[in-house]
């Protein structure tokens, strides 16, 4: 096996961070090909290396798999501990996995990943309130079902990779999720990939000027840690 995986901008990719983190964490080597954004549309320049013009993707020796989700599930064919090994852990991270991949719309539009920003709300509509809950519901469901300190059990697995972005999230919007949310985001934020991950996102000075402008059409920015050009 030779795994290479491409992902984009550490600041905002949090579709490339889900694999990468999973991959860090579990000691599974792979080539890093990290191809930046350019503008709002990059799908003709990603289209040479996924059929979907998006990232993250992954290669080995000639397959390619395209997805997020689609990668964890390769990976979990091939590798020990993508997802834990007792039943009703594995199921349980599975869907919830699969929920934060298809669902948590307004989570995702209204708090956009940035990891060097720190930002306030201006308004907390009925509907990111409600994906909040359930984010919370499902970080308190886990850990205290299955243990912790990692959302289904004593290991780090898909589940927490999957959510990884939404510690990112919740620091900088200073979401509120709850004692068991925060002792995970804590833990989450200390994980030494992700501070790699968080390193290489403050030395980045791009900017995306519509990810910066949705920022700022729904919160006051107080901080920005990220390097400036």
């Amino acid at each position: 096996m030779a795994y290479t995986l491409f992902t984009a901008n550490r600041n905002y990719s949090s579709w490339s961070l889900r694999p990468w983190v999973l991959m860090r964490g579990l000691g599974i080597d792979f080539e890093d090909r990290l191809v930046p954004f350019g503008g709002p549309d990059n799908s003709a320049e990603f289209r040479n290396f996924a059929p979907n013009g998006k990232v993250p993707c992954l290669h080995d020796d000639g397959t390619i798999v395209w997805d997020s989700l689609a990668i964890v599930e390769y990976l979990a064919e091939r590798h020990q501990g993508v997802w834990p090994a007792d039943n009703d852990a594995r199921a349980w991270a599975r869907c919830a996995a699969a929920e934060m991949h298809s669902g948590f719309s307004a989570l995702r539009n209204i708090c956009p990943m940035s990891v060097g920003v720190r930002a306030e709300l201006q308004d907390i509509p009925p509907a990111l309130q409600a994906d909040i809950d359930r984010i919370a519901e499902i970080f308190r469901e886990g850990l205290e079902r299955f243990g912790g300190p990692w959302l289904a059990g004593a290991e780090f697995s898909a589940v927490d990779a999957f959510f990884a972005p939404v510690a990112f999230r919740v620091r900088t919007f200073g979401l509120d999720i709850g004692d068991k949310g925060r002792g995970w985001v804590g833990r989450m934020l200390g994980h030494p990939d992700m501070l790699a991950w968080e390193t290489a996102a403050l030395a980045e000075t791009w900017r995306d000027p519509a990810h910066e402008d949705e920022i700022a059409a729904v919160a006051t920015v107080a901080a920005d840690y990220r390097r400036q050009s």
